[in-house]
């Protein structure tokens, strides 16, 4: 049996448009959605912001029924058996909120664990073992409010945690934190799957996706277009190559311009802070760089260089054709 099943999932909502007149609008947030995560995976949820992952996180984690289709996490129902799946799940959102921080961390765990009704003999046993796994050993009776923005985090997860669940949903755990926190927050979750936990994770990094995770779902609009593993995903371009070029005041509309230029398959322009980055993606058997350059001659040119595809460029790929 799967830990989590989704059968064509629809999720719709209504909101109101304009300021006298006020009238109602569908949204369509989730749109046939179906996947499927087994015990001891690392799936990724992959997606461009108001793409429906957090909407469907939120169903899988009963706070939103569905509107449509069959959602079962950990073989119960989330329409009716919502409290079975509650006492089993544990799930981490991206932010400083959740914690009282006027509060030791060690009191936000016994608190958090008293919540999930954990017996006192089991908090004395599992709490010191929460804080040597999140790497926080040592800072148990300091105020959260003390703490960096990647520790704050680093103790979400204990509190996810702290009455053991069978799966952990983390969504964008490592958002806003620096690159030495998030380095150690992926090692923790790398532990975390290594000691059988099963793991939903939503994430905007894709160098994070490819390195934690087993199997990807990247959702474009509501919809989910395409579904594999990290290694799936690059092979579905790896036949061809990536052309980058450093610019400097180039216009959006240059994309439509080189996108237009045969054996090119898509083409993304980067805002950097003094300049801009175009990403060409070629298809096998082209050779475009005299065309691209020539598109850009009015323009000032950095660096030039290519190399081999990666996830980012199979997701942007996949993404800006579903757009």
């Amino acid at each position: 049996m799967s830990v989590i099943e989704v059968s064509d999932l629809h999720r719709d909502y209504e909101t109101t448009t304009g300021v006298f007149r006020r009238q109602r609008k569908l949204v369509n947030a989730v749109r046939g959605v179906s996947f499927r995560v087994e015990r001891g995976d690392l799936f990724g949820l992959l997606g461009p912001n108001g793409a429906g992952k957090t909407t469907i996180i939120k169903v899988l984690i009963t706070l939103l029924l569905p509107s449509a289709g069959f959602v079962r996490v950990l073989g119960h129902d989330v329409t009716n058996e919502f409290r079975a799946i509650r006492r089993n799940i544990g799930f981490v959102f991206g932010g400083d909120r959740g914690l009282y921080e006027r509060l030791s961390a060690l009191d936000n765990l016994r608190y958090f664990a008293e919540l999930f009704e954990v017996d006192v003999r089991t908090q004395r046993r599992r709490i010191p073992e929460l804080f040597e796994t999140v790497g926080l050993k040592g800072h148990e009776g300091e105020r959260v409010e003390t703490f960096s923005r990647g520790m704050k985090q680093r103790l979400h997860i204990a509190r996810g945690l702290v009455h053991d669940p069978e799966l952990l949903f983390l969504d964008e755990p490592s958002i806003g934190i620096d690159p030495v926190g998030a380095h150690e927050l992926r090692a923790m979750i790398s532990r975390l799957r290594e000691q059988g936990k099963t793991i939903l994770l939503t994430t905007h990094y894709m160098f994070e996706a490819d390195e934690l995770c087993n199997k990807l779902g990247i959702l474009a609009k509501g919809k989910l277009i395409s579904l594999g593993s990290p290694s799936d995903l690059k092979a579905s371009i790896a036949s061809g190559h990536v052309l980058e070029v450093e610019l400097f005041g180039a216009q959006r509309d240059l994309t439509d311009r080189i996108g237009r230029i045969q054996g090119v398959r898509s083409v993304t322009l980067k805002e950097d802070k003094l300049s801009q980055t175009l990403t060409v993606q070629i298809s096998p058997g082209n050779e475009v760089t005299s065309q691209v350059l020539g598109a850009i001659a009015d323009h000032r040119i950095g660096r030039v260089s290519t190399r081999e595809p990666t996830l980012e460029d199979a997701y942007i790929e996949l993404v800006s054709h579903n757009s």
